[in-house]
Order: structure tokens, then sequence, then C-alpha cells
């Protein structure tokens, strides 16, 4: 029984989609990301919240992966009770992301990139998120011992399967990602998008090329950590708050708030405050702004806080 009604608004409420790539999905220039605040250790009521909301402002790409948590499988099983209270009678109209090629179980085939590990893992992704397919899979990172032709012939044989409608690659180098377009287009496999670090801090994308083989080859990109785990924002310019992440120092180390990068901070908030935009509202518009991105993945522990980010779209 659903005690959940979509936003009758939800695709007239500003947000605002963007081809991915040269294929017929659309995603949005702002999707959610389950890294973060949808495992065990959080609270569902609120993840279940924060999902609703998002659907109910025009999101529809979900992205996770086998890993995600904590524990380890738990972002998906957040997915799965979501799919079962809220989001089954809109399973269409969702694009639905998983990965696999971090390590999720111990032993020699929990890890990387072998056809093993991607097809368990992708099972055991659909088990946990009660799904038939999933519209995206991704391998997570590139496997420089697996021969790149098992990785990727697994990509090939998960679409044959119906397991994945579109498959992606995540923080592979170039000339790998060369190869990976190359084998899949072969095998009429599109690779559809490319996800990677990349914000005002972390410009490797562009820096190595990344981006512009995707504009070029019609790859999308998606771009991840784009306020780099909050240093994009206005938690640190004033130093570091004691409930702050790297107070924690889980993620982020308090030696990385050198007074050359306070100063840089302070220098992008400046420009944020000349354009009217906070911190945070410049630097997701400035990777929608860069050539061959098709979404950012922005993380949230409260509708209040997705509110805010996706003032650079709405």
């Amino acid at each position: 029984m659903f005690d959940y009604k979509a936003a009758d608004n939800r695709y007239d409420c500003g947000m605002a989609y963007q081809r991915c790539g040269r294929s017929g999905v659309l995603l949005p220039k702002v999707s959610l990301g389950f890294w973060h605040n949808f495992g065990s250790v959080d609270p569902y009521e609120r993840s279940r919240e924060i999902t609703r909301f998002a659907f109910d402002h025009g999101i529809t790409h979900f992205d996770l992966a086998n890993n995600y948590g904590p524990v380890y499988g738990s972002a998906e099983e957040t997915m799965g009770r979501l799919m079962d209270d809220s989001f089954r009678p809109y399973r269409d109209e969702l694009f639905i992301a998983t990965k696999a090629g971090y390590d999720m179980w111990p032993g020699p085939y929990g890890n990387w990139g072998s056809r093993k590990y991607l097809m368990a893992s992708l099972d055991q992704s659909l088990q946990r998120m009660h799904l038939d397919y999933v519209d995206l899979f991704y391998s997570h990172r590139y496997d420089p011992e697996t021969p790149l032709v098992e990785t990727l012939q697994a990509l090939v044989d998960v679409v044959r399967q119906g397991k994945a409608l579109y498959v992606g690659i995540s923080r592979w180098p170039l000339e790998a990602t060369r190869f990976a377009y190359n084998y899949l287009k072969e095998r009429d496999v599109r690779l559809l998008i490319y996800q990677g670090r990349l914000n005002m801090l972390d410009r490797a994308p562009q820096e190595e090329g990344i981006l512009d083989f995707c504009a070029e080859q019609g790859v999308g990109f998606i771009s991840f950590s784009p306020l780099a785990q909050g240093l994009l924002t206005d938690r640190y310019l004033n130093g570091i708050p004691e409930d702050s992440r790297m107070s924690k120092g889980k993620f982020l180390k308090e030696s990385m708030l050198t007074s050359e990068l306070l100063q840089r901070l302070r220098h992008y908030n400046e420009q944020a405050r000349d354009r009217g935009e906070t911190l945070a509202e410049h630097a997701l518009r400035w990777i929608l702004e860069q050539r061959g991105v098709t979404s950012v993945l922005v993380g949230a522990s409260s509708t209040q806080q997705l509110e805010k980010n996706l003032r650079c779209v709405l």
C-alpha cells in the first residue's frame, strides 16, 4: 500500500533536463547521490523524506553503488524499501544507477573488475533494490590487472541479458576510456556516460581531456563530489566548525585547509556574492556550465540542504 502521491507539478517546477551525450536519455541537471545519508546507520524516515522531496522537484536520477552505506549494501536496501513504499508506481519515470568496482565482500572475487565480480554484484544489487533491472550500470573504477576486454564484455552482456539498459564507467583514465568506447560501440552497446570528480578545486577531467573526449564522442558526463565534500560551501570560510566533516577527519583532514586553500575559497565566495549566489550555488552552476557536462550529483542530509542545492537550476 502506497501512502505517497508524487507532486502533480514535478516536471513544471523549474528542473532542467539535459540530453546525455548522443542518446535518448535526458537527465536532470541535478541528480541525487546515495553515497552518504542513505545507509543502515541513517534514519529511514529521513531518507524517504529526502527522496520524495527530490522526485517532487523533478529529480528523476538516483545514483547508487553496491558498497554505499554504511554498512555495505545498505543504501541499495534503502532503495528497495523506497521502491516498495513510495516509488513502484513511478518506476518508469526513474533513472536508477548502480556500480561495482570497489571492495564489497571478502576474497578475490569481491573487488575490482572481473566478470565474476561484476555479474555477481549486479545480481545482488537488483535483489537489494527489489528491481528487475537498473537503468544504468557502471564499472566503478579502472582495474589495471583485469584485461579490459573482460570487464567490458561483462558490461555488454548485462545489457544483452536485460539487467541494465545502459552502461557507464567511472574514474577511468583517458586511453582506457577510448578503448572502452570503441569496444562497446563495436558490439552495439553505447557508452552512455562517464562519472568523474569535477569541481572548482579539482578539474582533472578537464585537464586530462576526459571532458573533451566525452563531448566529441557523444558520451555524457556526470560530476560527483561537486562541492568537494563541503569545502565549496560557506562551512569553512571562517575555520573548521566543530560538527563538520573535517573536524571528524573521516573524509576531509584538517591539514587540507591551508591558508592558500582558504584564500581560494574566499575568492570564489566573493565571485558568488557578485552574482547574487551562495558559494554552493556558484560551485554547482560552474560545473553545469562546463562543456560536456550533463548533470551534477549532490548528496543531501535534509530536504533543506537539497532545496538549497536545487537553487542552481530552479
